[in-house]
């Protein structure tokens, strides 16, 4: 079973940069998802993109051109690198893995389809 393990999280004033970590472990497969979500408590979780074993990505609209995602397979270790943070994406952020057999043609994972999710990391951006 896959475990998850996110580091990186902190407090950065507007304008300001983070990375986020999520390291992967106890995978069978080398073929995956690796989504990305935030949760703000008392609103809804929401999901800010993803990217795949082959290195493919979507972010959602809230996010593009601010929000990088990336990896290193030599250290089984997927990145979210945030730039221009606004006091907005203040949250407790998520990585979240599903593990297949091969990748889907077109088509990302719904939230309810990632099997396996991190601790969270805490980001705090003050104005």
């Amino acid at each position: 079973q896959g475990q998850l393990v996110e580091t990186g999280g902190g407090s950065v004033q507007a304008g300001g940069s983070l990375r986020l970590s999520c390291t992967v472990s106890g995978s069978t497969t080398s073929t995956y998802y690796i989504g990305w979500f935030r949760h703000v408590r008392g609103k809804e979780r929401e999901g800010i993109g993803a990217i795949s074993s082959a290195g493919t990505t979507t972010y959602a609209d809230g996010v593009k051109g601010r929000f990088t995602f990336s990896k290193d397979d030599t250290k089984d270790t997927l990145y979210l690198q945030m730039n221009s943070l606004k006091p907005e994406d203040t949250a407790m952020y998520y990585c979240a893995a599903l593990f297949v057999s091969e990748l889907w043609s077109g088509e990302w994972p719904g939230t309810n389809e990632y099997h396996y999710w991190g601790q969270g990391t805490q980001v705090t951006v003050s104005s």
